[in-house]
């Protein structure tokens, strides 16, 4: 019935089956790929015929999770998955990146690429198989793809390199790194690492694309056994009418628009050159006919691509920015902290016209996020999001939930500071780090990261030492290229890289590439790495020259005390029904969080409140000892003495002949219910609790008269 067809390869250790004909049989390219017990499923469409009018490649890439794949109920009321979550949005970015430049220029058929998770084994994560999964599907389908490619993740234990590592595994190496490429370059990076220099990186890369390589020859020789033929394709050529004028007309003025300074007067240029050369060409050509859909958008096409060529050619061959800066030359910077008054951390961040104000707000653990997908779910104690609103780019724009983009530019920011972050036992408050892009012309995500980091700082968490980010681009023809420092936006959507690197002085804590060429070689990486390090410790200087050391926690902050109790005094601490720790709540207004393992974490407002909640706890969990001194309150008389609560449901007996110096006849001569004084225990045995009063009054005379004769004395 099915004519299946599969193929098997050794990937790290385990086997890689990769199979089709029997599932989504009418869909235009299907896999299923099987490593360990994860399975995905990945189908490939393209639209009947190309969209008209378009000037860009309608790619749509999705990466599905089934919690049945890791046999789990989705939350919710509806027990229904509902929209992706920030991981499967991001995982569906990481697919995405790699294929998108393997597709001819001009090609504008509709390409959905859908890759579900439907079997998952805790091991063998679906992110990278969906780069592979996606490219052969591709590769077997009749839309032209200039495939294949493929993904692996690496990690790094006591400095060994491990392919495809497992989600333990990835818990404690000091490298997350996910990479991407053909057969002969590198065209897809996302890195997490624990400060490692650029070499080792590098050679991190290199190793991956090893692997990368084994694995595209497996998916030639797999499209030898399924591949469709492909459906002929030819780019359009441009009408020579709209060239020939352009290029006579509009060459010349063209250049010197692209010179002019400022992101909004260049393109204020740009676009009234534009309108006065079609008004010109409709002129010449039209007069009073009507001027044909197809031939606007030609002249509107061909008016970006000129202008694209212009830029490229002035950067590769005459060294000329159209800012004016050299090809390793940051734009100015300013760093200050302190901006907004009641934010526990504020800062703004500007890199020519590209600024963030961040904002860092410290909580308690009931402000931790929860995270669910297909792994065991957890809670997160640091977080940054981003926000890209229109008004940092001068545009009006409908604003509701993050899309792609913003999550994929949030989560880089967070992985590059999650790396300085003060361990929980350090530090164990909640961390919320807020990016608004206020100005935007290139690399906000890096600003967002110089950005945090000063914010951070400024809010009195303890991080080690500043993370500064920074975008390198590439100009590429032919064999001869330039890799540019910190691009702006019209470098980046011209160019043919976007190279983020992220780190302390000390090392890379994330990187991020993505190409619209085919790949680069390592060559071409080193030199990029080299760069961003030159210009990240320049960041740094600035970032250092404004704040260096952590601040003291602000008067708006909670306080917080960590203890580690005896975890048999748990129950003591929570008490029947939660009766203790109620009541300690009440009083104070405190926040008491208690980990299975005896830590117990306690937020206040302020720290007369702690101080009173930290007394209050030790009452029920700290065990009186003979010597400790503790201020008790008589709670009753009896003929041989009083009993004081010396500690929350502690008592403790003050015999008659330990209240004073003096003799006492009658106890209630001089004491009464509701005193409170200062007494010493003198005893435990039994479990019962004996104090004194008259020891600590003959200490306070016997100091007072080594002070009266050393006064005498002098």
């Amino acid at each position: 019935m099915f004519d299946e067809k599969s193929l098997t390869m050794e990937l790290g250790g385990r086997t890689l089956k990769v199979s089709t004909g029997k599932i989504a049989r009418q869909s235009n390219g299907a896999i299923m790929m099987q490593y360990g017990d994860t399975v995905l499923l990945t189908t490939v469409n393209r639209s009947k015929a190309p969209r008209e009018g378009v000037d860009f490649f309608p790619l749509t890439v999705d990466y599905v999770e089934k919690y049945y794949a890791a046999g789990k109920f989705p939350g919710g009321f509806n027990k229904r998955e509902a929209r992706p979550s920030t991981n499967a949005t991001l995982v569906a970015r990481l697919i995405d990146r790699p294929i998108r430049p393997m597709f001819p220029e001009g090609f504008t058929y509709d390409v959905h690429v859908v890759n579900t998770a439907i079997s998952y084994d805790g091991k063998n994560t679906p992110d990278f198989l969906g780069i592979v999964g996606s490219s052969l599907a591709l590769t077997i389908s009749d839309i032209p793809f200039m495939g294949p490619v493929a993904g692996v993740v690496v990690a790094m234990i006591n400095g060994e390199f491990i392919l495809n590592p497992t989600p333990e595994e990835l818990a404690i190496s000091d490298l997350d790194l996910s990479v991407a490429g053909t057969k002969t370059a590198i065209n897809m990076v996302e890195a997490g690492s624990r400060e490692i220099d650029e070499e080792t990186m590098l050679k991190a890369i290199m190793f991956a694309h090893e692997n990368i390589k084994k694995l595209c020859e497996f998916q030639e020789e797999f499209a030898k056994l399924a591949g469709k033929e492909k459906i002929e394709f030819t780019a359009p050529e441009v009408l020579p009418l709209v060239k020939n004028f352009i290029d006579e007309k509009g060459t010349e003025k063209l250049k010197a628009a692209v010179l002019t300074l400022g992101k909004q007067d260049r393109q204020d240029a740009i676009d009234s050159l534009e309108e006065a050369l079609y008004e010109e060409f409709v002129e010449v050509n039209f007069g009073e006919e009507e001027v044909p859909v197809e031939v606007t958008g030609e002249f509107a096409s061909y008016y970006h691509d000129l202008m694209k060529k212009l830029v490229r050619d002035a950067i590769l061959y005459n060294k000329h920015r159209v800012d004016g800066r050299k090809t390793t030359e940051i734009r100015p910077l300013d760093a200050e902290v302190g901006v907004l008054p009641v934010p526990h951390g504020s800062a703004l961040f500007t890199r020519g016209e590209t600024q963030a104000l961040v904002m860092t707000t410290l909580g308690t653990k009931e402000d931790e996020q929860l995270v669910d997908g297909l792994d065991e779910e957890f809670y997160k104690k640091f977080y940054l999001h981003y926000n890209f609103p229109p008004y940092s780019v001068g545009e009006t724009g409908r604003m509701g939930a993050p899309g792609r983009r913003e999550l994929g530019h949030g989560s880089l920011a967070e992985r590059a500071l999650s790396y300085v972050i003060p361990p929980v036992e350090q530090f164990p408050y909640t961390i919320r780090v807020v990016s608004e892009i206020t100005e935007s012309n290139g690399s906000s995500s890096q600003a967002s990261i110089c950005g945090g980091s000063l914010s951070l700082m400024h809010a009195g968490v303890p991080i080690k030492e500043h993370v500064a980010g920074i975008a390198m681009g590439l100009i590429k023809e032919g064999e001869d290229y330039v890799v540019l420092t910190d691009i702006m936006g019209l470098e980046d959507h011209l160019g043919d890289m976007d190279f983020k690197v992220a780190g302390t002085k000390s090392g890379i804590t994330a990187l991020q590439m993505d190409m619209k060429i085919t790949g680069i070689s390592e060559d071409i990486m080193r030199i990029a790495l080299k760069q961003a390090l030159d210009a990240r410790l320049q960041i740094l200087d600035v970032m250092n020259a404004e704040i260096s050391t952590p601040n003291e926690l602000a008067p708006t902050v909670p306080r917080i005390h960590q203890m580690t109790i005896s975890t048999d005094k748990i129950a003591v601490l929570i008490g029947p029904a939660g009766k203790n720790i109620k009541g300690i709540i009440d009083q104070t207004g405190a926040t008491i969080d208690i980990e299975d393992d005896g830590r117990v974490s306690i937020f206040c407002k302020d720290l007369e409140a702690l101080e009173r909640t930290i007394t209050l706890v030790n009452g029920y969990v700290k065990d009186v000892e003979v010597g400790e001194k503790y201020i008790g309150k008589v709670v009753n008389i009896a003929k041989f003495g009083a009993f004081m609560e010396i500690l929350p449901g502690k008592e403790g007996l003050l015999h008659v002949s330990e209240i004073s110096k003096e003799r006492v006849a009658n106890v209630e001569d001089v004491l009464k219910a509701g005193d409170t004084f200062e007494v010493v225990v003198i005893s435990t045995e039994n479990g019962k609790i004996s104090l004194s009063r008259k020891r600590l009054l003959a200490e306070e005379a016997k100091e007072e008269k080594e002070v009266t004769e050393e006064t005498k004395g002098e």
